[in-house]
This record gives C-alpha cells, sequence and structure tokens, in this order.
C-alpha cells in the first residue's frame, strides 16, 4: 500500500470478471502498484490493456493487469488507468505523450500548464488532453488526488514525446 511512504490513504481498487457465465468481484483491495516520482507524488497503477479492443477473458484466472511495470505511456494500441496522488507545492515536469487522456479530477485542484496557458481543474471537473505539452502543478495547501486514462494515438509528427517501455511504431 502506498499509505506507508506517502501517508495518503490507499486506493481501493475493484476488479470484476465472470465465473463460467457469473459476473463477480475478482479482486478487491488497496492498488499496491505505486511509483514515487518525485518527493511526496504518489502515481498508483489501476489497470491497462495492451490491445484495442481490449482482451476480457472469461474465468477467475486473470492476469492482474494492474500490476504490470509501466512508464508514463500505456502500451502501443493499449491504455493506462492511474491515481496520481499530488503534494502541494510539486515540481511540474513539463511532458507530453501521444495519447489522448481523460483527465477526473476527485479531490483537492491542480493546475495544468502549457506551452503559453494555465488551466484550474477543481474536484469533479474532467478534461480530455489530447497529446499536448503540459505539466501538472498543485499550488494549493493540500494534497490532490487526480485519475488519469491514457489512451495510445497516432504520432502528432513533431516533438519528443514520451513513449512506453515496449512503444514500437
Amino acid at each position: 500500500m502506498h499509505d506507508d511512504k506517502s501517508g495518503y490513504p490507499p486506493i481501493r481498487r475493484v476488479v470484476t470478471g465472470h465465473d463460467g457465465q457469473t459476473a463477480k468481484v475478482l479482486i478487491d483491495g488497496p492498488a499496491t502498484n505505486a511509483k514515487y516520482p518525485a518527493p511526496g507524488v504518489v502515481s498508483t497503477l489501476i489497470w491497462c490493456t495492451d490491445s484495442s479492443p481490449a482482451k476480457i477473458p472469461v474465468g477467475t484466472a486473470i492476469e492482474d493487469m494492474g500490476a504490470r511495470i509501466l512508464g508514463t505511456a500505456p502500451p502501443p494500441r493499449g491504455t493506462r488507468f492511474a491515481v496520481i496522488d499530488f503534494p502541494p507545492g510539486n515540481k511540474p515536469h513539463m511532458h507530453r505523450t501521444e495519447t489522448i487522456d481523460y483527465v477526473i479530477v476527485l479531490e483537492g485542484e491542480i493546475e495544468m500548464d502549457m506551452d503559453q496557458s494555465t488551466v484550474k481543474l477543481k474536484a469533479g471537473d474532467v478534461m480530455v488532453q489530447r497529446g499536448t505539452n503540459h505539466a501538472w502543478a498543485n499550488r494549493s495547501k493540500a494534497r490532490a488526488r487526480v485519475a488519469f486514462v491514457l489512451i495510445d494515438a497516432e504520432p502528432l509528427g513533431f516533438g519528443q514525446p514520451i513513449v512506453g517501455s515496449a512503444q514500437a511504431r
């Protein structure tokens, strides 16, 4: 659990599946695949896919796709779902992935700095981020918890995007 290192509450992760043709919960517990990329920042992988359409095999012996080791970008033709906790005063890191990102602010507020502008998001706000250069900055006095779903996209053909560890285009 990442609350040991950060003091942040754990993220409960529930994963469903099938036992034969019966729907059931297969995993219910704290998400534990956490990285600590900067002081006070915790990035917890919830799930990923490595194809589209995604494979969802029937049975109770599934691969825990939240246990994989990934970089910032999702696998080629795949997705990456993570929750990131940003402490107050985090150091923003400008980067770009060639992805469509669905961003949901779960708690607190966060600012997204871009090349020449900044947008502030509060709890309950959502964003669709389309392969732009950006950095996340928590300029408030409280933790921000943000959910990110990154979906692999076609290359834009410029700049130096971050690519997945096994990315092959």
